[in-house]
């Protein structure tokens, strides 16, 4: 995992009193197709087949532990309708429904190509986001 140059940012002036930062609430989960960079870039999105960010609240992730929080519960980020989403590669965390920040960044342990009429659900435990 991985925290793009935008949050570090935004955490290193808030930790040091020189900037306010709010959490997103909720924070949004997406679907890459691409490998991002740590400056935010090329995370790539399904665009179409009713693709959609899914609501990342609070009530679906374990409290950390050791540096690391996971998905305490299923997370179900829709069928792909009418259109393939290609092959998802990683996930991000972002502070918007559309557009907004990628703030963090996760490898899929496995690809996963989603087509037309399949599914994209991840398990309880299937994410994790780690500092160390």
């Amino acid at each position: 995992m991985s925290f793009t140059d935008f949050l570090e940012d935004e955490l290193l002036d808030h930790l040091l009193d020189d900037g306010a930062w709010t959490a997103p609430s909720p924070p949004y989960l997406g679907l890459s197709t691409t490998t991002p960079t740590d400056a935010g870039s090329n995370f790539t999105e399904p665009a179409s087949g009713g693709y959609a960010r899914t609501a990342a609240a609070a009530a679906a992730w374990n409290a950390s532990s050791g540096g690391s929080k996971d998905n305490g519960s299923a997370i179900d980020m829709g069928t792909a309708s009418g259109a393939a989403w290609g092959t998802v590669t990683h996930v991000g965390l972002f502070d918007a429904s559309t557009a907004g920040n990628l703030l963090a960044t996760a490898a899929l342990d496995t690809s996963k190509a989603i087509g037309d009429g399949d599914s994209a659900e991840f398990a309880a435990g299937a994410i994790a986001f780690t500092l160390d």
